[in-house]
């Protein structure tokens, strides 16, 4: 874990990159089906929250799910942004902010030291966010500090890069599978490229490792949403 990217170079990075996080059509390309679980996850929490109040994005990036969300309710909830890049919080208010008459409220800080408020949240986003998470001690007290955020009956929303623990199958849907995605896109320099930031900055774990975990820190409900390669949506209700 010694040589992954800090957290400073990966703010650095995301500083950089606030336009192509800003676009809710495609997402990112390199993301496998980004719109479909951007619409899929906002209709969850639509379906499942009879009256938003509080919504809290751990790793809001340019803020895309805050805005879909807020274009299928009336609710007009208070929306707490947390993200280490600056630049990618100012596009988030930006864009936030005129969806909702409820405060909104940016953090820049790693969400697992941020001051946040206990038992206060109807609803915890973490999308393409949790995959920088390092030893397992990392992943427990994340998720342990988000049952812990959470009101009784609130739910968190995962969708991320995810791995498998068999060598056999996590070569077979990464490195083949979405390595011929990721070619297609352009070509195999690209598709190295990818795979080089993806050994240097991320640390993903298994949809069953994080759907087991997320019942051992005591959440009643888990629901797996869609599972494509090595992309998983899930959600856990408290």
């Amino acid at each position: 874990m010694e040589q992954k990217s800090t957290l400073k170079e990966i703010e650095e990075r995301f500083d950089q990159d606030v336009a192509r996080f800003s676009n809710l059509e495609t997402g990112q390309q390199t993301t496998l089906d980004a719109s479909f679980n951007m619409e899929l996850i906002t209709d969850g929490i639509v379906a499942t929250t009879s009256h938003l109040k509080k919504l809290l994005d751990i790793g809001c990036g340019a803020g895309n799910y805050p805005v879909k969300l807020l274009s299928k309710t009336t609710s007009n909830p208070d929306v707490t942004l947390v993200d280490l890049s600056k630049p990618m919080l100012d596009k988030a208010r930006e864009r936030v902010q005129p969806l909702t008459t409820g405060r909104v409220t940016t953090i820049k800080e790693d969400f697992r030291t941020a001051a946040l408020e206990e038992t206060a949240y109807d609803v915890i986003i973490a999308t393409a966010t949790l995959h920088h998470l390092r030893e397992d001690a990392d992943w427990e007290a994340a998720f342990a500090k988000f049952y812990r955020l959470l009101k009784p009956g609130g739910s968190i929303w995962i969708f991320d890069l995810v791995t498998e623990d068999h060598p056999s199958l996590r070569h077979l849907l990464f490195t083949q599978q979405y390595g011929n995605y990721l070619t297609g896109l352009k070509d195999e320099a690209y598709r190295d490229h990818v795979f080089a930031y993806i050994e240097k900055e991320d640390s993903p774990r298994s949809v069953l490792y994080q759907t087991n975990l997320l019942q051992q820190s005591g959440f009643k409900t888990v629901a797996l949403l869609h599972k494509h390669l090595c992309f998983a949506s899930f959600a856990a209700f408290k």
